[in-house]
């Protein structure tokens, strides 16, 4: 079969289906013209369901289907597809659905790095400005660093991330479609139930309707290629073991300081002899890979930031159960996580501060509205002495961040019989988070 044929398949398939069922994200596409919308994010994450979303938006404006073109290039017939032929698909449409309106037609390319040179096709499209372009694929193939030299500032990037709670509550046909204010005592009780199999379950979309098993099963093979595809093979990796030692170290302790020399000698006590500057390339190529993130210390200077700990967490709550086999709860790790997550959608500057008499605050998140909220996370209060820990800290933090408000989450509903100094807004983390 000859890719013509191919491409026309693929065509007439996706102009004649409807566009799949789904749960709507809450990350809206912005309008921009001349530039391409590009998700990026880890695997399984919900990018093309994304760009199915956007395409339903133009649907629901009028557009005829023929003018959305959807092209998914994780086929295996195409392996073989070259720059060079991606007209073909332009081409192909125009025979099989002309456009006679003369309407700008809209693409959608899913996983089109697969095509070797492909950004050379988008830029020239991008010149010609006949088409709304937008394109989603594996993340390691996708960077934000690779995106910017490639597509010399032609390209917007749309980071997705897995279901936000509010998102899983859509998802499961749980969210309660009032405000939170209007919520009565029962209907909080059962939000602070499901608020915490989220925090054990997580947000990746396919993993909401496993069971334990199945879910630790499905997320384990999620780590294991993205580990393969988008790192080992990716880069040449040449101690694969050294890597995923240092991918379970990591997803077991969230919101732990870690140090690079430390692991280093750690690792060669087990026998796994790897230098400080590999593992550094490897941390770079897991948080490119959208698997992990690093937070720095609060500090304007640069030396301080690179000489203390930094603290990691995994994308995703539902990892932490995966890796940590302790027996122990991980609903304070899984807790913290959410919350870091939750700021990283809301683009926040987020650091972790360590105040002068020892006192450690979750984070310090600097929004781009200009406030500032200095944030204490801590799965139950009711005990006096973590309560007063918890808001000791928060005290001496805004001795140097007189500007931040003061936030203490918890995991359950907000507790109004509890002795805190008015200064300090307690909440659980899911009405903070919003509707």
């Amino acid at each position: 079969m000859q890719v013509q044929d191919i491409i026309k398949d693929k065509l007439i398939a996706s102009t004649e289906s409807s566009v799949p069922k789904m749960t709507k994200r809450h990350k809206e596409a912005p309008t921009i013209s001349n530039k391409a919308i590009v998700a990026i994010g880890m695997r399984r994450t919900g990018k093309t369901t994304w760009l199915h979303q956007c395409q339903q938006k133009y649907l629901d404006q009028g557009y005829a289907k023929a003018d959305l073109i959807f092209f998914n290039f994780e086929d295996e017939r195409l392996a073989d597809l070259q720059a060079t032929q991606l007209q073909l698909i332009l081409d192909i449409q125009e025979r099989l659905y002309p456009n006679e309106s003369g309407i700008k037609r809209v693409l959608f390319f899913d996983e089109i790095q697969l095509v070797n040179n492909w950004e050379q096709f988008i830029r020239r499209l991008l010149d010609e400005d006949n088409y709304d372009i937008y394109l989603s694929g594996s993340s390691a193939k996708l960077l934000s660093r690779e995106i910017a030299s490639s597509m010399r500032g032609r390209a917007w990037e749309v980071e997705i991330f897995p279901f936000s709670f509010q998102e899983a509550l859509k998802h499961k046909n749980r969210h309660p479609n009032k405000s939170i204010e209007l919520l009565t005592n029962s209907q909080r009780s059962k939000i602070d139930h499901y608020f915490e199999e989220y925090l054990i379950t997580g947000g990746l979309p396919e993993a909401q309707s496993f069971d334990k098993t199945d879910r630790f099963q499905l997320l384990q093979g999620y780590v294991d290629a993205l580990l393969m595809r988008d790192i080992v093979d990716r880069y040449n990796i040449s101690n694969p073991t050294a890597l995923r030692w240092l991918v379970r170290r990591l997803m077991s302790s969230p919101g732990g300081l870690f140090s690079i020399s430390k692991y280093t000698a750690d690792f060669k006590s087990q026998g796994i002899h790897v230098s400080k500057e590999t593992l550094f390339e490897y941390l770079d190529h897991l948080e490119d890979a959208y698997l992990l993130e690093t937070v720095s210390i609060a500090s304007d200077s640069v030396k301080r930031r690179q000489v203390n700990p930094r603290k990691v967490y995994p994308i995703d709550p539902g990892f932490i159960p995966v890796f940590d086999r302790s027996g122990k709860s991980n609903l304070g790790h899984a807790l913290e996580t959410t919350v870091y997550i939750h700021l990283r959608r809301q683009k926040a500057e987020i650091s972790y501060v360590k105040t002068k008499r020892g006192f450690e605050v979750d984070f310090l998140a600097r929004h781009i509205e200009g406030n500032q909220e200095l944030i204490q996370v801590s799965y139950n209060i009711d005990d006096k002495s973590t309560r007063e820990r918890e808001i000791r800290a928060l005290l001496d933090a805004s001795v140097d961040s007189p500007q931040a408000s003061l936030v203490l989450l918890t995991a359950h509903s907000s507790r109004q019989d509890l002795d805190i100094p008015s200064n300090i807004t307690v909440l659980s983390a899911w009405e903070w988070m919003g509707d």
